[in-house]
């Protein structure tokens, strides 16, 4: 009984993280997704090619395997969004050899949602390698500084920020300024920082208070994954918190009592 219930979590566990910028419905044919998905000149070809891969997967449609190594190459682009996508679509398969070694790679990546998409994806294979990731999508996320200067706030206290989002300004001499934008969705927990402050590069300014789909999603993961080491991070989350969907809480007690029951 118990191991058809994490097999039926093992199935809909679909990492959410991937970032919907653009609609890509439009179906590509297989010689569209073939030039798409080569056509380094346009990324956002490329990412609707990775797109319309995930699509066909979830229709069970196995002719696709003919373009897992150009995924796993996409995997390594320098474009950020490719990453992030080829990482959610890998954990489309988790039977590919392939795909696993290289979402254990992407554990190392220094944008932290394709490190996510990585952990989440991870999950679906088994594989406990992304428990640091899932462990750390439940904590206040530490944003730093991308450069020297006087720190400028544009967000305050409790304000949501979503990916992209512009969370404060650096003064630097000469009048050049350089925005410090947030990698993750969540809301300014704190100011680390004085507005006002000279920072350096590294310096953390801001704690982010992690975004609940993002909680949501570790905890699903961790359900297949976590282990006893992870019950206090994931206990937090049991008791329902103001502002907070109450799936949440749900979802941690589960998570907890299957973490217990694999001992």
């Amino acid at each position: 009984m118990l191991f058809g219930v994490v097999t039926l979590f093992a199935l809909v566990l679909v990492p959410f993280l991937f970032w919907h910028g653009t609609w890509f419905g439009r179906p590509l044919s297989d010689r569209e997704i073939e030039q798409y998905l080569n056509d380094d000149s346009h990324p956002r070809h490329e990412q609707h090619a990775l797109v319309q891969i995930s699509q066909r997967l979830d229709r069970g449609d196995a002719s696709v395997q003919r373009w897992y190594p150009r995924v796993c190459a996409l995997a390594h682009s320098p474009e950020i969004e490719l990453r992030i996508t080829a990482a959610w679509l890998m954990g489309q398969d988790n039977r590919s050899d392939a795909f696993h070694r290289t979402l254990l790679e992407a554990l190392q990546d220094p944008e932290p949602l394709v490190r996510r998409n990585a952990a989440l994806s991870l999950a679906r294979f088994g594989d406990a390698a992304g428990r640091p990731e899932l462990r750390a999508m439940l904590e206040p996320f530490s944003l730093l500084s991308t450069g020297e200067g006087v720190v400028r706030y544009r967000l305050r206290v409790r304000d949501p920020a979503e990916r992209g989002t512009v969370v404060a300004i650096l003064e630097g001499g000469g009048g050049r300024q350089s925005e410090v934008r947030s990698p993750l969705p969540g809301k300014i927990l704190s100011k680390t920082a004085a507005d006002g402050k000279r920072v350096r590069k590294g310096d953390e300014i801001v704690k982010l208070e992690p975004s609940a789909d993002h909680v949501w999603e570790a905890l699903r993961a961790l359900y297949l994954v976590g282990s006893p080491e992870d019950l206090w991070d994931v206990e937090k989350f049991t008791r329902p918190l103001p502002d907070w969907p109450s799936r949440i809480a749900e979802q941690a007690k589960l998570t907890a009592q299957q973490i217990r029951n694999r001992g």
